[in-house]
This record gives structure tokens, C-alpha cells and sequence, in this order.
């Protein structure tokens, strides 16, 4: 009797994903903004012009965007850095100031920042080559909460602290509520620990501001599921396999 021939062995080739998919993954923006790219007929795969709904091989095939070949890394990579005060949040700077690139050595081209903190601000800084992640991160659809650690000088008042809860108005609208507590308080200088699901342009010292109390110092310590811990000013790591599933599922992305 003759052997039954061995099993074929599954590919090592990944199965081909959305053309979509690949480009946000490659730091082309958004889903959605990646599909405007295929819409308009500048993406193409192995020389041809692709349409909404080609799938392809980013190991296997030819990616361009604009004939420029698209590199798209196997995974995505998201970092999280402590951002120390003093460093903008940009990829350059016109006046030549420190960036919190110059903290990230060796960093792919298309690694994006999630958000900004100005440049006062310090604490959890997340990165990342996933489009859409970034995308859905920063989006007020999904509203992501952001933890934050605020100094000020002097005690605020409870009715104080009640404002940040309900919301405050600020020249581009009012607020939406916010989780507040004191985590110290003293005649000299208390922490106030707040969150919000907004993300407008330094609301937080903004909101600080509004009832009196400007903040000396903010940090911010969370960003979602992501917590600073005990990261070190100006250290970077990459986030667990874990801790990327936890943050996906925040935004309803499946792995």
C-alpha cells in the first residue's frame, strides 16, 4: 500500500488584507482617508490602479501611492513616552526647539504622535504606525479619556472643584463634565486629578484657569487603558501585546 502523501504546509504568507488597511497601517491617515486615496485612483498594486475593495499581500506585492512604493511595516508598532517639560509635540520645529522626536532614536518615518501636550505639559505621550488607531484615538466620537495631574498653588474650594465636574465655559464653548477628585491639598499646594474625554487645545490648563486656580504643573498619567506608571522623564517603551489589545478595544478595533 502505498503512504498517504504529507499534509500540505499553510502558507507563510499572511492572508491579503484591505487595500486600507495597509496604507493606514503605513501612517496614510485614517481608513477612510486611505479610501479617498483609492478613490482617487492613486494608489496602485503590482503597476495596477487599484479600486475601493482590493485586497492585497503588503509582504508579497508592489504598494505605491503617487508611484512612491508604499513600506508598510508586518505590524504596527505604539510606543509610549514620558514626555518631560520643555519638548514640543511636532516632527519639526520652525524655532529650533527641542521636539519629543529628539527623545525617539531610530523611530520609522510614518510613527505618529497621538494628540499633542503643549510644551509645558508632561507625562504619557502615546506613538504609533497604526492610521487608524491614531485616527479613532483622537476622534470625540470615541471619547478616549485622558487622566491628568494638576498642581496649583493654594487649596481650591470644593465649589471650585464642582465647576471642573459640570463644566466650564471657555471661549470655544463649554465644557463637557469631567471626573474630578483631590488627591492632595494644603494651604500651600494641592493636586487635583481630572479627566476628560475632550481633546480642544490645552483644555486642561484652560479649564484650571477658568475657575482661578492656573495650574504650576500638569501631567498627564493615562490615556485610555495606558497608564504613565512608572516610566522615567524622557524614557520610551513599546506597549504590551496586552496593553495594544486593551487600547484597540477602546476604539472598537479588532485585532
Amino acid at each position: 500500500m502505498s503512504e498517504r502523501p504529507p499534509a500540505p504546509h499553510p502558507s507563510s504568507h499572511p492572508a491579503p488584507e484591505r487595500l486600507q488597511k495597509i496604507l493606514a497601517r503605513a501612517g496614510f491617515g485614517s481608513r477612510r482617508a486611505a479610501e479617498a486615496l483609492i478613490a482617487a485612483g492613486r494608489v496602485t498594486v503590482d503597476g495596477v490602479v487599484a479600486t475601493l475593495g482590493t485586497r492585497a499581500d503588503a509582504a508579497a506585492q508592489r504598494i505605491a501611492v503617487d508611484g512612491t512604493p508604499v513600506r508598510a511595516r508586518p505590524t504596527e508598532l505604539t510606543l509610549a513616552l514620558h514626555k518631560p517639560a520643555g519638548y514640543v509635540v511636532t516632527a519639526q520645529d520652525e524655532q529650533g526647539r527641542a521636539t519629543v522626536y529628539d527623545l525617539l532614536s531610530g523611530a520609522p518615518p510614518n510613527l505618529r504622535y497621538v494628540g499633542r501636550l503643549d510644551q509645558q505639559t508632561e507625562g504619557l505621550l502615546l506613538f504609533t504606525t497604526d492610521g487608524e488607531l491614531a485616527h479613532r484615538l483622537t476622534h470625540p466620537r470615541w471619547g478616549v479619556a485622558k487622566v491628568y495631574e494638576a498642581t496649583v498653588a493654594g487649596q481650591p474650594s470644593a465649589a471650585a472643584l464642582e465647576q471642573l465636574r459640570r463644566g466650564v465655559a471657555l471661549e470655544d464653548g463649554p465644557t463637557a463634565p469631567a471626573y474630578v477628585e483631590s488627591v492632595r491639598s494644603s494651604p500651600e499646594r494641592s493636586v487635583v486629578r481630572i479627566a476628560i474625554h475632550e481633546g480642544r487645545n490645552r483644555q486642561v490648563r484652560r479649564m484650571f484657569e477658568a475657575i482661578g486656580w492656573p495650574a504650576t504643573r500638569l501631567v498627564r498619567t493615562a490615556f485610555g487603558p495606558i497608564a504613565l506608571g512608572g516610566l522615567a522623564r524622557g524614557e520610551v517603551r513599546e506597549l504590551t501585546r496586552a496593553e495594544l489589545r486593551a487600547l484597540r478595544a477602546a476604539v472598537a478595533l479588532r485585532d
